[in-house]
């Protein structure tokens, strides 16, 4: 599978933590929007309703709404766009929901050309922090079997050219022989993302490694470097420590079972948690999240695999642990049996697999269907 982000052209809660979505009332259905995306999203995001479904009622919750919104190719054909207003203006009303992949280097000129949907809602609710675990799952060969680390990941500015302008690109041309392109690092965006890391650190196993290329790029992945250990003196219990990110990448490969939370800049953390999904097992099982201080969004860290779109053959676990880490920052707040539904779905994904049952991407022989049949059984019994 192919990561969203080179599709682009264009959890201890502390009362500082403002990635934690706001309180949901208890007494209702929680209000989740439903975008299935392109591709092999109309098999893998009906796969997670169905999970989340059937996890939060076996929990004892008291269930979803569900609220479908247009977004995607279909979107360009029943609404000239691939993200309508109407679906960000429902989106406003809304304190999560699950984003499936898009395929926007199919979309016709001048779609393809431009931001993608899930890049104009990332910046749309300044959804600036990026949740990716890196855990290797049972029965699942991994080049590092014993990882179990996060990558907090800022994910609003950087180097990547559609998310660090207010209007435009950061990328340009002064000729058609010259290329240029502006990263960004503000003080706020590294304060606020070093935050979520400190406070994700400290529910975990109390370490925070920052990553950054401050030998060379001094002044922004300095300043980056230079306000993640400032946040960290208000974390006395964390252990802090940094690495250039080539550094890092070796690292990784060799020790990867070491490090338990890493908080990095945009581009070297897109580049990093793909390198911790394959060594822990796929980028096929690679959840994320993409957080604001009142809303989130489930988004797998995959694209859209036209290839294998209506197959049934999509891997749907990267999504439906995805919604998971939704429903735990849910329940975080507002509602323990969605945080129970969490901790359900990941139990039954990791005892799924571990039996065999498995889509051919991870060495197994279920359809779609299949795995998730198998999936939301588990999820009953546990």
């Amino acid at each position: 599978m192919v990561s969203n982000d080179d599709r682009v052209t264009d959890q201890t809660a502390t009362p500082r933590d403002a990635t934690r979505p706001a309180a949901l009332p208890g007494t209702r259905p929680h209000r989740i929007g439903l975008l299935e995306g392109d591709g092999i999203g109309h098999e893998i995001v009906p796969a997670t309703r169905e999970v989340v479904d059937a996890a939060v009622a076996a929990a004892g919750g008291i269930g979803v709404e569900w609220v479908p919104l247009p977004i995607g190719a279909e979107a360009i054909d029943t609404h000239g766009t691939p993200l309508p207003e109407e679906t960000l203006d429902a989106l406003e009303g809304l304190d999560a929901w699950i984003l499936g992949p898009h395929d926007s280097a199919s979309y016709p000129e001048p779609y393809r050309r431009q931001l993608t949907p899930g890049g104009r809602i990332r910046k749309h609710f300044d959804l600036y922090a990026n949740i990716r675990p890196a855990r290797a799952l049972t029965g699942v060969r991994a080049v590092s079997p014993a990882m179990d680390l996060v990558v907090v990941r800022e994910n609003t500015e950087g180097f990547y050219a559609d998310r660090n302008m207010a209007v435009g690109s950061g990328e340009f041309m002064p000729t058609p022989d010259v290329a240029l392109a502006v990263g960004v690092v503000t003080r706020t965006a590294c304060e606020r993302i070093a935050r979520t890391a400190f406070d994700l650190a400290s529910k975990r196993r109390g370490r925070v490694t920052i990553v950054h290329k401050a030998n060379v790029l001094s002044m922004t992945t300095g300043l980056f470097r230079d306000v993640c250990r400032e946040v960290g003196r208000d974390y006395p219990s964390v252990q802090v420590d940094d690495a250039h990110v080539d550094a890092m990448a070796a690292l990784l490969v060799r020790h990867g079972d070491r490090y338990d939370v890493i908080v990095t800049e945009n581009m070297f953390g897109d580049i990093l948690s793909d390198l911790t999904a394959e060594l822990s097992g796929s980028l096929g099982t690679a959840a994320s999240v993409n957080a604001s201080g009142t809303r989130t969004m489930a988004q797998a860290s995959h694209g859209a695999a036209p290839d294998i779109a209506g197959l049934g053959r999509a891997n749907p676990i990267a999504l439906i642990s995805s919604a998971a880490m939704l429903l735990d920052r849910i329940g975080d707040t507002s509602d323990p049996s969605f945080a129970a539904a969490a901790r359900r779905i990941d139990a039954a994904v990791d005892a799924t697999v571990g039996c065999g049952i498995a889509t051919a991407d991870l060495g197994g022989t279920a359809s779609t269907a299949e795995f998730t049949d198998a999936l939301i059984a588990r999820v009953r019994d546990l």
